[in-house]
């Protein structure tokens, strides 16, 4: 086997748990709106967000752990492995996707909220449910809040060949990502979903983070690590971070819009989330750059106790995801019928913010209560969504 990829030192990267916990919190509270606690998440500072983390993250440790499981155990093993962790998703995505509907359909009726089920855009459930949840099944019902995991199911279950070209051809199928994100949105190539529209992460363009991330983890790192000590990168990526602050707060804000030049305005508001625009790729890459260089693989901060639960949130990301998810949907709720005042909203997010650490802690402790070992093998690999 031809090997070019170098694979991510072994020994568990805090930071991969740290970030993916911000992640799944800041997904939580942005899927909970008029909720001011949700300002203060990644999208409202700049063109990417909390996906965008979550992607590069997950696509990072995914190249790391199914690496290693072909380099030691071949390609086979690898592959099937890699499916397996897509059916696990699909199951979870199927499991939610069940509660979540019935529970946002009997809570419409029980309350008399029938504007909710448009909201939650499950309205077909009720005019057509036998094709609804055929279409559930195929991915292509696009229920509110679960278009990341579905974009997930979708990139774990087609890594197998790209990792196996990784490892051999990083640079090229790098290359090969690129060219087919650039494709898909000059031919606005998508995937269709029930009743109509597209998915709202195309995951034709979606999967160009994905694939980032695994070669950022597969060598990635070491080729770039002289432009990372570049000053004049490091203030570039500065200034790119504050247009992109002022561009994000001009969107928000009619008055200050107006001081900039319509033709530079239009260009970045609406911010293109759903086909991943350049612009939000350029931006992240330049957070991550920003920060690393702040915090290294080996930052004492992260064994501090305060940033415990939201590691943990991070190593456990499915569940918690899952779990946020549903709650985002009662806070929703909850704000509806209640007064809606600041106060509901900060006890609400904070709520739930507690619920899906402590759903954190619960999984990790059973874990090792049935497993005591585990703890021990999996520290020299990274979990993966």
């Amino acid at each position: 086997m031809d090997i070019k990829a170098i694979v991510a030192a072994h020994g568990r990267d805090l930071r991969i748990d740290l970030f993916r916990g911000i992640a799944n919190w800041s997904i939580f509270l942005d899927h909970i709106p008029n909720n001011v606690v949700n300002l203060i998440t990644m999208r409202n500072f700049g063109f990417s967000g909390a996906a965008d983390l979550f992607v590069f993250v997950s696509g990072y440790a995914a190249a790391i752990v199914y690496a290693r499981m072909m380099l030691e155990r071949g390609f086979v093993n690898g592959a099937t492995r890699l499916l397996k962790r897509a059916w696990q998703l699909y199951a979870a995505y199927i499991v939610l996707f069940a509660i979540y509907i019935v529970t946002i359909t009997d809570v419409a009726t029980r309350f008399a909220i029938p504007d909710i089920i448009s909201e939650f855009n499950v309205a077909g459930l009720v005019d057509d449910p036998i094709r609804t949840l055929a279409y559930g099944l195929l991915l292509e019902s696009r229920p509110l809040n679960l278009d990341v995991l579905q974009l997930f199911i979708v990139l774990v279950a087609l890594f197998s060949p790209v990792l196996w070209m990784m490892l051999r051809k990083p640079d090229l199928t790098l290359a090969g990502s690129v060219a087919f994100y650039l494709a898909a949105r000059r031919f606005e190539w998508s995937l269709p979903s029930f009743p109509d529209g597209d998915w709202r992460f195309n995951p034709f363009c979606w999967q160009l983070t994905f694939v980032l991330g695994a070669w950022f983890a597969l060598g990635g790192t070491e080729k770039c690590r002289s432009i990372f000590k570049s000053s004049a990168l490091f203030y570039c990526s500065v200034a790119y971070l504050a247009f992109a602050l002022a561009m994000t707060i001009a969107g928000h804000l009619p008055q200050l819009a107006g001081k900039f030049p319509a033709w530079l305005f239009d260009a970045f508001n609406p911010n293109d989330r759903a086909n991943l625009a350049p612009y939000r790729v350029l931006h992240f890459l330049a957070l991550a750059f920003v920060v690393t260089r702040y915090m290294s693989r080996d930052w004492k901060g992260l064994k501090w106790p305060i940033l415990s639960p939201v590691i943990t949130c991070g190593e456990q990301s499915l569940g918690v995801f899952c779990v946020g998810v549903f709650l985002s949907f009662i806070g929703h709720f909850a704000l509806t019928i209640s007064s809606g005042s600041l106060l509901a909203q900060v006890i609400v997010s904070a709520s739930g913010i507690a619920v899906m650490t402590l759903v954190a802690y619960y999984i990790s402790w059973s874990k090792q209560q049935d497993d005591p070992g585990l703890r021990h093998r999996m520290a020299s690999l990274d979990a993966h969504f």
